[in-house]
């Protein structure tokens, strides 16, 4: 799958805690080292308690502070980018479609009759907010969809493609089609008991996840191609199973 290299780009990025914590400082990194006009907007309405130093991008200065703010205001004043970030969980289709919606800007002839390219992240730990991804998917005439999810020891990545009406690549409840059958509850929905109770995660799965996220979006902005569809991994055997474009046997990475 062939990507233009020379268009404006925005990122939507749903989570900033496990997985979305460690991929945001080194995808302000590459963004700030493309020659085009580029945005990075983080979602995500939890603040930073004292059990997420454990596997979680933060310090405990941070404690109490919203986490995408957190992340946004480090990273994006590093590197020199505006600072873009929404405080809050995004579980309405109409707030996610505007969010995702793309940029238009200055072709050749100075008009604005171009649209950039949108790449959304999906890094939440909820079946309600893929599902919710997964409608805005097939909403989108064009759009990048990579939605990353792991336990404590494995996970998956999974990235899908809209291309002028049309799936390229399978999103991610497509590949899990259970996803979109679970009765989940939204972010806000959850009881402090509740929240609680959420799967048990680690460091090295999250790093492990932001890694694979990283990856896809560096081929996609650097080389103008990405042909990976799926990679899933276990941080126990320290393996990575990839999903190639075009092929159907997968490919075994060391």
């Amino acid at each position: 799958m062939k990507y233009p290299t020379d268009i404006p780009v925005k990122i939507v990025q749903l989570g900033a805690g496990g997985t979305g914590g460690h991929a945001a400082p080194h995808l302000y990194r590459l963004l700030y080292a493309l020659d085009r006009p580029v945005r990075f907007i983080i979602c995500d309405g939890d603040i930073v308690e004292a059990k997420n130093l454990v596997r979680q991008n933060f310090s405990p200065a941070d404690l109490g502070e919203n986490k995408a703010r957190v992340l946004a205001e480090r990273y994006a004043s590093v590197f020199g980018l505006e600072v873009e970030y929404v405080p809050s969980f995004i579980e309405s289709i109409d707030g996610l479609m505007t969010l995702i919606k793309p940029d238009r800007y200055k072709g050749e002839t100075g008009a604005e009759t171009e649209n950039g390219m949108v790449i959304l992240l999906g890094c939440v730990d909820n079946n309600k907010t893929r599902q919710l991804c997964h409608q805005a998917f097939y909403q989108s005439e064009n759009l990048i969809y990579i939605d990353s999810g792991n336990g404590e020891f494995t996970g998956q990545v999974v990235c899908g493609v809209r291309k002028n009406g049309r799936t390229v690549f399978k999103p991610v409840g497509k590949v899990y089609p259970e996803m979109l059958k679970d009765d989940d509850k939204f972010p806000s929905e959850l009881s402090c008991a509740e929240a609680s109770l959420s799967d048990p995660q680690s460091i090295t799965a999250n790093i492990t996840a932001a890694t694979a996220v990283v990856n896809m979006v560096y081929n996609i902005l650097t080389h103008g191609e990405n042909r990976v569809r799926q990679t899933n991994f276990s941080t126990k055997t320290v393996r990575m199973q990839t999903i190639l474009e075009k092929q159907n046997h997968r490919r075994m990475v060391a």
